[in-house]
């Protein structure tokens, strides 16, 4: 078993403590999930608190397993102040693309640390490409690159399509945080991994061609 960090261990307590508060207070989830039409009335500290709500444990331990992970491969590479400021960014950033693409939407709402996740995640593909990461039921790993990209496209469809009750967006815009502040703190991935970096920059790219041309 590899050594957590004690930020680790800090972000999945903050997680595990305010979902459990969630699932056993209706009234503290409703007043902290992301929620159009409170985000429009001025709440938007929703932006970060619905962050650290889940769904149910599932949803809470799926996310958590994630960070736990990857959180390391971040860390040792980037650093603890790096590490959280892509995890915090990746959060902000997800739920700002979810507020853009429904902010007509005053019905919608979202919670989860995926955006977050999907962050640190995308940023130790960035420094591993080759690693290998399992896809759903699939029993085979798979290159962590290959992941990426077909991860970022079923988002992309997910978008699209707006089917099942996943925020394919937060996701997408969490995984652009963890991409972009990745570079900034590590520009030497151009030189090392500058193949990983053009391949993950595709979806990315995609997606603002499909936005601007109104196809999503």
């Amino acid at each position: 078993m590899q050594n957590i960090d004690i930020v680790t261990i800090v972000i999945i307590a903050a997680n595990v403590i305010i979902s459990m508060k969630g699932f056993n207070d209706f009234s503290f989830f409703e007043k902290y999930k992301f929620n159009i039409a409170g985000i429009r009335r001025g709440e938007q500290i929703r932006m970060f608190t619905s962050g650290f709500l889940h769904v149910d444990f599932t949803h809470l331990l799926f996310n958590m397993l994630t960070l736990y992970f990857f959180a390391h491969v971040v860390i040792d590479a980037l650093g603890t102040i790096q590490f959280v400021l892509i995890y915090i960014a990746a959060l902000l950033v997800g739920n700002l693309l979810s507020f853009y693409f429904h902010k007509d939407e005053y019905h919608y709402s979202a919670v989860g640390a995926s955006g977050a996740v999907t962050g640190i995640l995308y940023a130790a593909i960035l420094f591993y490409p080759d690693m290998g990461l399992y896809l759903f039921f699939i029993p085979i790993a798979i290159p962590a690159w290959i992941f990426g990209l077909i991860y970022l496209l079923y988002s992309i469809y997910g978008m699209k399509s707006r089917r099942g009750n996943i925020g394919h967006d937060a996701h997408f815009g969490g995984a652009i945080a963890g991409y972009a502040l990745t570079l900034g703190f590590a520009p030497f991935l151009f030189q090392t991994n500058l193949w990983i970096v053009l391949v993950l920059a595709l979806p990315i790219v995609l997606l603002f061609v499909l936005h601007k041309f109104g196809k999503i």
